[in-house]
């Protein structure tokens, strides 16, 4: 039984860092991603990574300041969020499927998602 368990949100400084964990309780899957929902906003991909890593894929707006990765022995997945902007402000959801895509739609397993502010 898959379950994921999003953790490592809070409050920051425009400028400042946080690192998302994303905890796997069931079977390995292919591909993890972060998602991200704004009040009043669409949920979007933030970050995607297949299983050994070797593909990754990065919404332009996180480019260069965010990076995935994942510990396949821990079936854990992260993302570290550098340079944080206001704009980052959303709930951050962890995702699980088969595929590496960017749409929402092609994921089974969610997280619950964790609060991540960031202030200006």
């Amino acid at each position: 039984q898959v379950q994921l368990v999003e953790s490592g949100g809070g409050l920051v400084q425009a400028g400042g860092s946080l690192r998302l964990s994303c905890a796997n309780s069931g079977g390995a899957l292919y591909a993890m991603a972060w998602f991200r929902q704004a009040p009043g906003k669409e949920r979007e991909v933030v970050s995607v990574i297949n299983y050994t890593g070797s593909i990754t894929y990065y919404a332009d707006s996180v480019k260069g300041r965010f990076t995935i990765s994942r510990d396949n022995a821990k079936n854990t997945v992260y993302l570290q969020m550098n340079s944080l902007k206001p704009e980052d402000t959303a709930v951050y959801f962890c995702a699980g499927g088969s595929e590496v895509e960017a749409d929402s739609a092609e994921y089974k397993y969610w997280g619950q998602g964790t609060q991540v502010t960031v202030s200006s």
